[in-house]
């Protein structure tokens, strides 16, 4: 054997050694971390489409935006039942059909001629299929695989939807004003058909398939059976016990001013203000990228602090500043384009921050038996917000001719809902009923 050989065995059998180590935890993290991207991608697609529909086919402002209300709060509402679902049948099953359908749905995007067949595929069919692969599955895949870093992997998956909005926004803006939005359609639905295979062979249920157990858990722990029972009746009794609590309409309060802040109105919006005050879709969207790549930092960080310090203070700070941007925002765009990168970086390391704290406060609310249901819960109530503003922002610009009232009103609301977490756990003889920190990484 020459000594390259030998070099070059040594190197496989070093491979080998650290994928022996390697949980399987961490590549179904990775799975589900690239699942996300793509479907964030799909779902800040809407801010891309409005110039090009309002000008090839005259529809209002009111109408698109109402086509992504519905697709924003049928993602939110069907997540619950997904949840429910995925617990039941699995989440490889559930995953595959639904980014299937996703395709399917972006597929038959340049054969629209009409309004209700946006509102039929970007509210109905996308909006339903993405709800699949939605918010809650953060919390769901952490519950299911890990016993220790739950927050960390809570920021992480969070911080996918990041990812997508910065992958995919600036490349499919730069299509849709170079080649049309038809053609930018037809390759995001490639893109979502390319995945498919990964999802097919790597994602796994529960660690049991594999005669594992969750990260950071005892060996001798027992394993746990895959419930029975109707989905829609186990996501309707999850419910009947959250809704019991003060905390729990606490949390799912600022949830909803979460929601109505960012996708509804900076998602789905921020392109076409940039549009009115004289930039360019792809500036704009260039923008809403940048605010990603510092939503991607916000939410890891995010994540590990949840499992550090008091998520409430946490909830208060991340509230408050993303607030304080948006008051800002509507006077950036009379300043020279540094300004708006100064909101963006601000913005965008609030965007996704408070994910992992709302979810560790939730599991102290609601224990980890039925965090995924939770947290699907809660998104519905996000949801609402988000579609919520999403609709009622492209009313204000048509009434008033800008966002200015929608930015400022949205800004007074952050600030509201910050002063409300503080009293999350107010009274009880415990700060917070959560599990135990993770080890420090």
């Amino acid at each position: 054997m020459t000594a390259g050989d030998r070099n070059a065995s040594i190197m496989l059998s070093q491979i080998r050694s650290t994928a022996a180590r390697l949980h399987y935890a961490w590549i179904i993290v990775a799975i589900t971390f690239a699942v996300v991207v793509v479907t964030a991608g799909v779902r800040a697609t809407p801010s891309v489409l409005i110039v090009p529909l309002e000008q090839e086919f005259h529809w209002s402002r009111a109408t698109i935006s109402f086509a992504v209300g519905i697709n924003l709060l049928l993602y939110g509402a069907i997540g619950p039942f997904a949840a429910a679902v995925m617990d039941r049948f699995g989440a490889r099953r559930t995953m595959l059909l639904a980014l299937a359908a996703t395709a399917a749905g972006v597929a038959l995007t340049p054969a629209m001629r009409e309004p209700w067949q946006l509102v039929l595929l970007w509210g109905v069919v996308i909006g339903l299929s993405t709800g699949f692969i939605g918010a809650y599955l953060a919390a769901f895949i952490a519950a299911r695989w890990f016993r220790e870093r739950e927050g960390l992997v809570v920021g992480i998956l969070t911080a996918a939807n990041a990812a997508g909005q910065l992958v995919f926004l600036p490349t499919m803006a730069a299509l849709a004003t170079h080649a049309g939005w038809r053609m930018m359609s037809l390759v995001l639905a490639g893109t979502v058909v390319a995945f498919l295979p990964l999802l097919a062979l790597l994602m796994r249920d529960r660690p049991e398939d594999l005669g594992l157990v969750r990260y950071g858990e005892d060996s001798r722990s027992r394993a746990t059976a895959a419930p029975d029972g109707n989905p829609v009746a186990v996501a309707f009794r999850a419910l009947a016990t959250g809704v019991r609590s003060r905390d729990f309409w606490l949390i799912a309060g600022g949830y909803f001013v979460c929601g109505a802040t960012t996708n509804g109105l900076i998602g789905t919006h921020l392109i076409a203000a940039c549009v009115d005050h004289g930039f360019s879709e792809v500036a704009g969207a260039g923008l809403l990228a940048a605010t990603g790549i510092f939503a991607l930092l916000g939410g890891t960080i995010a994540g590990w602090l949840s499992d550090r310090w008091d998520n409430r203070l946490l909830l208060f700070s991340y509230y408050g500043l993303r607030g304080l941007a948006l008051l800002y925002l509507p006077f950036a765009f009379n300043m020279p384009f540094y300004a708006l990168s100064v909101f963006s970086v601000v913005y965008g390391l609030d965007w996704i921050a408070s994910a992992p704290p709302t979810v560790r406060l939730l599991i102290g609310v609601v224990g980890t038996e039925r965090i995924g249901i939770m947290v699907a819960w809660i998104t519905v109530i996000h949801q609402i917000g988000s579609a919520s503003a999403a609709y009622f922002a492209g009313l204000l610009r048509i009434d008033f001719g800008t966002y200015f009232e929608a930015f400022i009103m949205a800004g007074i609301l952050l600030i509201a809902a910050a002063v409300m977490v503080l009293f999350i756990g107010a009274g009880h003889s415990g700060q917070e009923r959560e599990i135990a920190p993770a080890a420090a990484v």
